[in-house]
């Protein structure tokens, strides 16, 4: 990641998030943390590549950069991260703790149990590198970890929330992210109730001695048939191989929407904000996406690729970062948090307007064209200051 992206992406995670809580509080931004769509496309709309294993790690960085100024205004605490960060989360809990009055050795023990559900209880070849436990005020939790299989380059995600959570191994996860692995060991799955309880029993029963005994004198006899309910039809976010953005990729009917909204409205609800110097259509543009992040509902979220079209991509795709765009989107969107925070509420609900106006008009947009719009980035990238790694 590098440093002239880094930081920015860590402002702006910032700013979604005060926008956040400041119009639906703090669990909001747990639940969204939670779903994978919409991670998926936070971090597409900061600039990271859109859909590598990259955005897990670069988001999670980016938010505790950014909100650890901030913590206890927004009662928001990140903790963990990649590799040895990931082992210092019970640690950051234990503090959590004393600056909060929370249970802060609770929090850590369900950060290791989390930790060890996903890399022993669920057995799908993905090992752990990557674990982060955001946490509010009130003791409310989301973990966000990662796997790699490192043969075939693929990683794996896991949510977990705790509002609504009653079992830590009746399926717990609020979503697993990544590419079916056919059939593995997942003991954290309500069908495996009594699995657990005879490994239990035998466990009690023989210890691990007498089982190793046991096995050594006698090999396992064949697996007796059960009938294990076809599980339910899931919402799948399906991420192609390749790695530029194409057409397919995005639902041109939503990002025509926005584009218009952003034409249309943007000199009606932004009058005061597009006086700034510099500021433009296309800062609006951006502008219109990030509005989306933080108001829209979640079926918004089963094409971020789209959000790649706010800020481009460090990657090149689909087009380079403009970082004067990057930049005056940032400057607006603090200055109508910042108006929010004060009272006045007008500048968040123009942003609030836009994304309205944005599926409202999606409906009859017909151009530009998915190509158009590409060159059009592309061609306009060194005047705004476009950059690639």
């Amino acid at each position: 990641m590098p440093a002239w992206l880094a930081a920015r992406m860590a402002r702006l995670a910032r700013v979604i998030v005060e926008a956040i809580v400041l119009e639906h509080g703090p669990e909001e931004v747990l639940a969204r943390l939670a779903h994978p769509f919409w991670f998926q496309s936070f971090g597409a709309v900061m600039g990271m590549d859109w859909h590598s294993s990259g955005i897990t790690t670069s988001v999670l960085g980016a938010l505790k950069r950014g909100l650890g100024p901030a913590q206890d205004e927004l009662g928001i605490y990140v903790c963990g991260g990649r590799g040895r960060h990931s082992r210092l989360t019970p640690d950051e809990l234990l503090q959590f703790g004393e600056r909060t009055g929370r249970d802060g050795a609770a929090l850590a023990r369900t950060s290791r149990l989390v930790a060890k559900i996903d890399s022993a209880a669920v057995q799908d070849g993905f090992s752990l590198y990557l674990h982060g436990f955001i946490v509010t005020r009130a003791g409310d939790w989301t973990v966000v970890q990662q796997g790699m299989l490192p043969e075939r380059k693929l990683a794996r995600r896991y949510h977990w929330t705790s509002p609504g959570l009653t079992s830590f191994l009746d399926d717990p996860h609020s979503a697993v992210e990544g590419e079916n692995q056919g059939t593995i060991v997942n003991l954290a799955d309500a069908r495996a109730s009594a699995s657990r309880g005879a490994q239990l029993e035998l466990l009690g029963t023989h210890g691990p001695d007498g089982i190793v005994g046991a096995l050594a004198k006698r090999p396992l006899a064949g697996a007796v048939a059960v009938e294990i309910p076809a599980q339910q039809v899931l919402p799948h976010l399906t991420l192609p191989a390749h790695h530029e953005v194409r057409e397919d990729d995005v639902l041109m009917r939503r990002l025509r929407g926005t584009l218009r909204a952003a034409a249309e409205r943007g000199p009606a609800d932004f009058a005061e904000l597009l006086l700034t110097p510099g500021v433009g259509a296309r800062t609006v543009e951006a502008l219109a996406h990030v509005a989306e992040v933080i108001f829209g509902a979640p079926c918004r979220f089963s094409d971020p690729g789209r959000f790649s079209f706010a800020l481009g991509g460090k990657d090149g795709h689909p087009f380079p970062v403009p970082l004067r765009v990057y930049d005056r989107t940032l400057s607006l969107l603090r200055r109508a948090v910042g108006a929010a925070k004060l009272g006045s509420g007008d500048r968040l609900s123009a942003l609030r307007e836009l994304d309205r106006q944005a599926r409202e008009l999606e409906r009859h947009a017909t151009t530009p064209s998915f190509e158009e719009l590409v060159a059009r980035e592309r061609a306009a990238a060194p005047a705004l200051g476009g950059r690639t790694v």
